[in-house]
């Protein structure tokens, strides 16, 4: 049977977090009535005059320096002509010669613990545009109406190279991109409400060909799981067409999420069917050495530099810290900790951010700046198990108290509530001592080689202290009373 390789290029559109559109001063905020922000540039009433934003363009400068791409000193606007409903002008300024940036890369990780592997994905370009408008199809009784308040909101348009070969490679991918932009500060990532939106290219070829296939557009995946199965579907379709006999045709598909198929919406247009060319209204867009330079002294440490530096100074897996760099928050939370429990808590304190409170988190639905436990009282309670003030099932009781809002810090709760960890010896060994001889059975039962019957021991032994000995001291006593060291 005939081997296949799967060819994908991801076209992303990223709502830039600036205050107003991309060429006039309307708001792009979320969620107001139809039709009330846009004012006579975003409806193209006869004789305005686009004003491109230069925070839109600070944005672009921004990815540009954060996947080390080409920043253009010269850029042009260009038409790019299209009739739709939604498209007042009739065409839709964007870039097509000239893009702000060539070029660049984003890596992604895939698998898990020992597993990881790492791969990048080269990028072609990303260019400045601006959105289309809205058609809205329910409640018109079967007409449709038109909300221009997204027209003319700034996007960057971020196209890779056809460098993935599966699903989970293009799910990656995304992910990490969305995670970048928003830790750079360009897009809130709402994919929600339509800031980050994906177009899936999707071929096949047989394996070894170097020619590519014909591809065919998933166009507007909005959450990640419909991007995987979008190009699940998409490719055991194709790889079944060419093996009946049929023939791929370019085409813009559409995914529904209910059945969980693709389905055509059109024949994919090429270049030349939009007759780009610049935009009379707008002048070239002129980027000088020294504003990049000083929008590069404003960037953040960007997420592979702070995952390299979390490994190196505080001695964490590479997975761990892929998972505390999987966004800004969560980073400078984890750091935020540690400042508080000091360096060599940073096992324990990655422990916790990642597990303890990312489960907490997940489970109420809340992101990490919404934490009910704020970095620094995580910090003092991972500084009580590390002294060994507190054992780390003790230290869950802590944290729940904490999440609860009772107390403001791990050392008021432990000192109120009496659970210091017993750590004196003497203590503990008579304690022991007391569990051996009510529970002459469980030692007769490890003796003849039962090694549950030890656990079976500590588990008393730790009820007996109420769960405040030291666990490894109580195992290291208890092996010794029963002659294993």
């Amino acid at each position: 049977m005939k081997q296949w390789e799967v060819v994908i290029g991801i076209e992303t559109h990223a709502q830039l977090a600036t205050r107003s559109k991309i060429f006039s001063g309307s708001s792009i905020a979320f969620g107001a009535q139809p039709n009330v922000q846009a004012n006579a540039v975003d409806i193209a009433l006869p004789g305005v005059l686009p004003v491109l934003n230069k925070g839109a363009v600070e944005c672009a400068i921004r990815f540009g320096l954060a996947v080390d791409g080409q920043i253009a000193p010269k850029s042009v606007f260009a038409r790019k002509n299209y009739f739709y409903p939604d498209l007042p002008k009739g065409y839709q300024i964007s870039q097509y010669e000239l893009p702000v940036v060539l070029g660049g890369q984003v890596t992604i990780q895939m698998g898990q613990g020992d597993r990881l592997t790492e791969k990048t994905i080269k990028l072609t370009r990303a260019h400045l545009e601006e959105d289309a408008g809205k058609s809205l199809h329910e409640d018109f009784h079967g007409k449709t109406g038109i909300d221009l308040n997204r027209a003319g909101t700034p996007l960057l348009e971020i196209v890779t190279e056809p460098d993935m070969r599966s699903s989970t490679e293009a799910v990656a991918y995304a992910r990490a991109l969305h995670a970048l932009v928003r830790w750079i500060g360009i897009c809130d990532g709402n994919m929600q409400e339509g800031s980050f939106r994906c177009d899936a290219n999707v071929s096949v070829r047989p394996l070894g060909q170097k020619e590519l296939g014909t591809r065919r557009e998933i166009k507007n995946l909005n959450s990640f799981r419909f991007m995987q199965q979008a190009i699940d579907y998409e490719v055991q379709w194709q790889i079944a067409t060419i093996e009946d006999g049929g023939r791929i045709e370019q085409a813009t598909v559409l995914f529904d999420p209910d059945s969980g198929e693709t389905r055509a919406m059109r024949s994919k247009e090429d270049a030349h069917d939009y007759r780009y060319f610049p935009d009379p209204d707008l002048l070239p867009l002129i980027i000088d050495r020294e504003w990049v330079e000083l929008t590069r002294a404003n960037m953040p440490e960007l997420p592979l530099a702070k995952r390299d530096r979390f490994v190196s100074d505080y001695a964490l897996s590479s997975y761990d810290a892929a998972a505390l760099t999987a966004s800004l928050d969560i980073a400078d939370y984890f750091e935020a900790a540690i400042a508080f429990a000091g360096k060599a808590s940073a096992k324990p304190c990655a422990n916790w951010v990642t597990v303890d409170l990312a489960a907490r988190l997940n489970k109420e639905g809340k992101e990490i700046g919404e934490s009910p436990v704020s970095a620094q009282q995580l910090g003092g309670l991972v500084g009580r198990i590390v002294d060994n003030t507190i054992s780390n099932n003790i230290a869950k009781k802590v944290f729940d108290v904490l999440w609860d809002g009772e107390y403001g810090s791990a050392d008021e709760i432990i000192d109120k509530q009496g659970l210091r960890q017993i750590t004196d010896s003497g203590a503990i060994e008579s304690l022991i001592d007391s569990v051996l001889a009510a529970n002459a059975a469980m030692v007769a039962e490890f003796r003849s080689g039962k090694e549950k019957a030890f656990n079976a021991l500590v588990g008393q032994a730790m009820k007996a202290t109420k769960g405040k000995a030291n666990p490894q001291q109580v195992n290291e006593l208890l092996r010794q009373k029963l002659g294993q060291e």
